[in-house]
């Protein structure tokens, strides 16, 4: 799977993928297939703490932007990746770009496993919360599980680019009390200042692997795309 997630990203166009992991199976299994692949410590806190690491391994200029793709999104949209890389290199005064799209499913308003942003007149983003942001105070209480109409309401993506020099400096800025308590790694960078650039995408991406179920459901869809070849 996260070979996959490799040969999505390749078709992005970016100029190097490399896949970082703590894991001796994952790395064998990306050796074979010829990704590029480094090994990082066992005891990172978030996914950027890890792509910190391989930033300073990788000595990658201040400037270089680094996109993480996680590694249970086998049926990521290559276009989506080069937008979130692009949308960070056109907005030269953010340290993070990401994306999300519009809310339409009632269910997920309430779903606290669905992250939602709000997000500023420049498509910056305000603060990410599980909880339901922006809240219609009055709509919901008439109908509370109802989607008024045009409430800006969006679902992030968990897809970020970064600056290297950012990602050196994550590492060592104090997690605040928000991060800690929405889980929400991203909550650091705005706590401390920095901006984040994102992305308004017209549907939602392909759903990733997160239980045997959905492994079975992918695993089917690369089997009936490979013999329509």
């Amino acid at each position: 799977m996260v070979v996959r997630v490799a040969e999505q990203s390749r078709l992005s166009g970016i100029a190097r993928v490399v896949i970082a992991t703590d894991h001796e199976g994952i790395a064998a299994a990306s050796r074979e297939h010829g990704v590029e692949t480094i090994m990082t410590h066992a005891d990172h806190s978030t996914g950027t703490d890890r792509l910190a690491e391989v930033a300073t391994q990788l000595n990658l200029p201040d400037d270089e932007i680094v996109v993480n793709v996680q590694g249970d999104e086998p049926l990521i949209a290559p276009e989506l990746i080069r937008a979130v890389a692009d949308l960070l290199q056109a907005k030269p005064s953010a340290a993070i770009a990401t994306a999300c799209h519009p809310i339409i499913e009632n269910d997920e308003v309430f779903n606290t496993n669905v992250v939602k942003v709000v997000l500023d007149r420049d498509g910056m983003a305000m603060y990410f919360s599980r909880s339901t942001i922006p809240h219609a105070r009055d709509a919901f209480a008439q109908a509370p599980k109802s989607i008024p109409k045009d409430l800006p309401i969006y679902r992030h993506v968990g897809l970020y680019a970064y600056r290297a020099s950012f990602l050196r400096r994550f590492p060592t800025l104090e997690a605040p009390a928000i991060e800690r308590f929405e889980a929400l790694e991203q909550l650091r960078a705005l706590w401390h200042g920095y901006k984040i650039a994102v992305l308004v995408t017209e549907g939602a991406p392909a759903p990733g692997v997160d239980t045997p179920e959905d492994l079975a459901r992918v695993r089917a869809l690369f089997d009936r795309n490979a013999k329509s070849l």
